[in-house]
């Protein structure tokens, strides 16, 4: 079935964090202090699909307050870091928000996200996503991590649903 088709059903957006939301880079300072660079229209996209009544999470492996610092401040509130067990914190979220598998887009970037992707209606990755990813994925997106992809599947979504932006609904 073509990914598009499956979008209709989607209510919720599950991602990784680095190499979904950022490039993978990570600068380490002797603090012990690390940086990651985002994208700031895929952190729009976030808010807005947040205000327009998406349920949005984050299930990742790495834990900084950074990361739930940026999540927070776009609204998202379902935020899982230092994950070692993605799948059962996966059906966690599933069962705690009433979500059914197939009203779940997924997207991630490298092996630890293989097993929830292949449990959600859609599973998406960026661009420079590893070959295992990119094989069993529905849509690789055409932008690499920390580069728009996260926009990309969300403004896709939105749109077909009808609720990303138009201009006729603008007052100038």
């Amino acid at each position: 079935m073509n990914y598009k088709a499956k979008l209709k059903d989607i209510k919720a957006f599950v991602f990784d964090f680095d190499g979904v939301m950022t490039d993978g880079s990570v600068w380490m300072y002797a603090d012990r202090e690390t940086v990651r660079c985002g994208n700031i229209k895929d952190g729009y996209a976030i808010q807005y699909a947040v205000k327009k009544g998406y349920i949005i999470a984050l299930i990742s492996g790495a834990t900084s307050l950074s990361i739930n610092n940026r999540m927070e401040s776009l609204g998202v509130t379902r935020i899982y870091t230092g994950c070692a067990n993605k799948m059962a914190t996966y059906v966690t979220f599933l069962r705690e928000n009433g979500l059914q598998e197939n009203q779940v887009l997924c997207m991630g970037d490298d092996i630890p996200d293989y097993e929830i992707m292949s449990h959600c209606g859609v599973a998406a990755c960026p661009a420079d996503a590893a070959t295992e990813i990119k094989e069993m994925a529905d849509y690789i997106s055409i932008y690499a991590g920390g580069k728009g992809c996260v926009r990309d599947v969300i403004e896709q979504t939105l749109r077909l649903h009808g609720n990303w932006f138009h201009r006729d609904a603008v007052n100038w």
